[in-house]
């Protein structure tokens, strides 16, 4: 069997841009002759780039709905795709603009019009690590061997992820950006209410209708750029830091090791690296000012400073190739049933695993929490599966996942099982053999997933031996 193309579509809404990306995911049969399929994601290719918009918005509560479709649907025509075309995806709204009170809905059209297998998500966890991935920084982590993050320093937010030896261990995201201020004029014409409170804090007359003062918004990037310093662990963490946090988030876990390797993407990210003469309110805003201190910031002196596969495109990038993984060679799916889309898992803990009657216990626990009005709703039960790979174990497995989701099997909905072990098929079979084909099943594998995460199972490709899945996070900034 040979390699299988999937085609992928990533769309950014940010703060301050709109963009759009094609790309072909290549996966291919790694195994032998006379074993069973391993198919493995090979490549990704960007095959089609967007023009870079700014985000058009109706108010500056609002998104121009209208616009951005049609901005989507121009960019699809002129990369001659169509949604049909299109296996899988992401379409994500970032940054401040996922403040905007229509956010939502425009993700939802979106969505509809882009495909049947494009994730609609939004949140600043998820964007930042999408960036990090778009950026490479996950593979400079992993290939030097060091504690690497990638700050990406967009219009509204700054998303940092941090990799150690290629593996991700935290991410944080603070409200600061390019156009958290924004100048016209000669004045400036909007302060966000946190940056204002912190310039007065500092004696910096930083307020809307004021002339746009040189020194104090670079004072300013310069308070900005150590927060972000704070934030990433080089400097000790103040108060102020941690009420930039966006949505009075967390910052990173507290036992990372010392930082080594540090890449920026983002739009302001440009003028980190490439520090030119230009003028400082070219884009009507202080992202000019924000990247040259930054760059100028003696905290990030003792960091190695590595270039990024991308800046401003990072996270479109990221949206277009990091967001589909693959399920394939070990599974089991009735006919008919997808794509499915926006899946809440149920997560077995994995404390709960260590015996069949606690797996059921757990499950029969939690599937009440996703009922409205006692009605059940769709859910995936998600488990490592890691102690139960003989036939025996698989058989007891299947018994106790069909005794703890009685509920689910006498609802409408189909019985859906993602296990993180080789043990998709085996168990799928187990659950078909017992349910005697009454309750339609679909068993993945190879796959991990949280309380909290959303999963999308797209339609069979490779000869239906493989599923493109996406797991997200389907959080909205408040």
């Amino acid at each position: 069997m040979g390699g299988e193309i999937i085609t992928s579509v990533g769309i950014d809404v940010g703060t301050s841009t709109t963009q759009l990306i094609f790309s072909k995911i290549i996966i291919e049969n790694r195994a032998s002759a006379y074993t069973a399929p391993r198919i493995v994601i090979v490549d990704k290719e960007v095959f089609y780039r967007s023009r870079i918009y700014f985000t058009p918005l109706l108010s500056p509560t609002e998104i121009d709905a209208e616009a951005v479709k049609k901005i989507v649907m121009n960019e699809y025509a002129n990369a001659n795709m169509a949604p049909e075309l299109v296996n899988t995806g992401a379409i994500i709204i970032t940054g401040e603009t996922a403040r905007k009170k229509n956010a939502n809905q425009l993700l939802e059209a979106l969505s509809e019009l882009c495909g049947d297998f494009v994730v609609a998500t939004a949140g600043p966890d998820l964007e930042s690590v999408l960036s990090a991935r778009g950026a490479g920084t996950d593979r400079i982590s992993e290939e030097e061997r060091i504690a690497a993050a990638n700050i990406d320093v967009g219009g509204g937010t700054s998303n940092l992820a941090f990799f150690e030896k290629g593996k991700l261990r935290g991410v944080a995201c603070l409200d600061i950006g390019g156009r958290l201020v924004k100048v016209e004029g000669g004045r400036i014409s909007y302060v966000y209410s946190k940056i204002e409170k912190l310039a007065a804090a500092h004696g910096l007359n930083i307020r809307a209708g004021e002339a746009a003062d040189v020194e104090s918004l670079r004072k300013l990037c310069r308070l900005m750029a150590g927060y972000l310093a704070e934030a990433a662990g080089l400097l000790p963490q103040s108060d102020e830091c941690r009420y930039l946090y966006t949505n009075d988030g967390a910052g990173l876990p507290p036992d990372l090791p010392r930082l080594e390797g540090l890449t920026f993407s983002g739009g302001v990210a440009d003028f980190i690296y490439n520090v030119s003469q230009v003028d400082l309110f070219r884009y009507g805003d202080i992202g000019v000012l924000l990247g040259y201190e930054i760059k100028n910031h003696p905290a990030f002196a003792g960091v190695k400073l590595y270039t990024p596969l991308e800046t401003i495109r990072a996270t479109v990038v990221g949206a277009g190739t990091c967001t589909t993984e693959i399920s394939g060679s070990t599974i089991s799916y009735a006919q008919g049933l997808l794509p499915i889309k926006n899946i809440p898992i149920v997560k077995v803990p994995d404390d709960d695993e260590r015996s069949p009657a606690a797996v059921e216990a757990s499950v029969k626990f939690q599937i009440p929490l996703y009922m409205e009005d006692g009605n059940i709703e769709q859910a995936a039960i998600s488990l490592s599966g890691e102690g139960y790979k003989s036939f025996a174990a698989v058989q007891e497995l299947a018994q106790a996942l069909i005794s703890g989701a009685a509920a689910v099997i006498a609802g409408p909905f189909p019985l859906i099982v993602v296990v993180e072990a080789d043990i998709g098929k085996a168990l799928g079979n187990a659950l078909n053999v017992k349910l005697k084909g009454k309750k339609p099943v679909v068993c993945i594998d190879g796959i991990h997933a949280a309380s909290g995460d959303y999963i999308d199972i797209g339609e069979p490709v490779f000869g239906g031996h493989v599923l493109p899945v996406v797991i997200k996070t389907l959080i909205f900034n408040s």
